[in-house]
């Protein structure tokens, strides 16, 4: 269950976190035309601050602007208002999720009058796959269902309606006894999981795929700028399932995942079944950016004051 907080920003205004509600014919309801963010809140040494807030706002903008709707406020009143989302329910640690949506009005798919509404809430939430996974890393399955083809959904937008297939795919191979699915693409090559990116290491390499078919992860952007940074060769190019198998490593990455290591893909033991060195450094790196313990990427940070 969601841990309750006081207030959730709607439309410009804070209201209580029970009175947070919109009509049942709400469009986006029926016809799953929105756009969404998450976001975390970190505690670190120099107080609470948000990870890449302006990146996240700016890719809420650009999602809406790919399947035109029209965000009635600025990127910097989003932003101010994801801040005092997390001030006014004095938390120190919290993931944030914005919405954009289609409001009540006319009812149909081309609508042009109903109101564009936003909702920013806040709440406390663990890591996605759990503390154990993050140590010792999970058991994935590749999944039936397949990554949106580009020219069915745009991937670059991160859009409600899309999640209705990764939680298909969520829903299959937590069925299956696994803890996460791997999506192919329509071609057949390894594209992402329901809700994160993925990397494999390979003879030293550190492999993501491409952005061909796939949301451009602002976690995987930071973990890919970490790796260079400490000269570990960063390929981002298609792989295939069978070279998961044989990776050295294999991890996932993203807002509510964080770093999460896979230790198991279809039965087969990835490395040695535990994080690999490369994995385990990578969390360290990032662990220590979001906590504020890193003077170089401070910029990552923006403070709650």
């Amino acid at each position: 269950m969601i841990q309750e907080t006081s207030k959730i920003w709607m439309d410009g205004r804070f209201v209580d976190w029970k009175e947070a509600k919109v009509h049942v014919l709400t469009h986006t309801l029926h016809y799953g035309l929105g756009v969404f963010e998450g976001l975390r809140c970190y505690k670190g040494a120099k107080g609470s601050a948000v990870f890449r807030l302006k990146e996240h706002v700016k890719r809420l903008f650009d999602s809406a602007q790919i399947v035109q709707i029209k965000i009635p406020y600025s990127p910097k009143e989003i932003e101010e208002a994801i801040l005092g989302t997390v001030k006014v329910n004095r938390l120190q640690e919290c993931y944030i999720r914005p919405i954009v949506f289609i409001g009540y009005g006319e009812m149909g798919l081309y609508v042009q009058k109903n109101p564009i509404q936003i909702a920013i809430a806040a709440w406390p939430w663990g890591t996605y796959l759990g503390d154990e996974g993050i140590r010792n890393g999970i058991r994935a399955k590749i999944s039936s269902f397949t990554r949106h083809h580009v020219n069915i959904s745009m991937t670059r937008a991160k859009v409600t309606s899309y999640y209705a297939n990764s939680q298909l795919a969520k829903r299959e191979v937590k069925e299956a006894g696994y803890d996460e699915a791997i999506l192919l693409d329509t071609d057949g090559y390894v594209a992402e999981g329901p809700g994160e990116n993925i990397f494999i290491v390979r003879n030293g390499t550190l492999k993501t795929t491409p952005l061909t078919s796939i949301l451009e992860g602002i976690t995987r952007n930071s973990i890919i700028q970490l790796a260079q940074e400490k000269g570990i060769p960063v390929a981002q190019e298609r792989f295939t399932r069978d070279e998961i198998y044989i990776a050295e490593e294999a991890f996932f990455t993203g807002t509510a995942a964080e770093i999460t290591p896979i230790r198991e893909v279809d039965g087969r033991v990835i490395g040695t079944g535990k994080p690999g060195e490369i994995t385990q450094l990578l969390q360290t790196l990032f662990f220590d950016v979001v906590a504020g313990k890193d003077p170089v990427h401070q910029s990552w940070l923006t403070y709650v004051v």
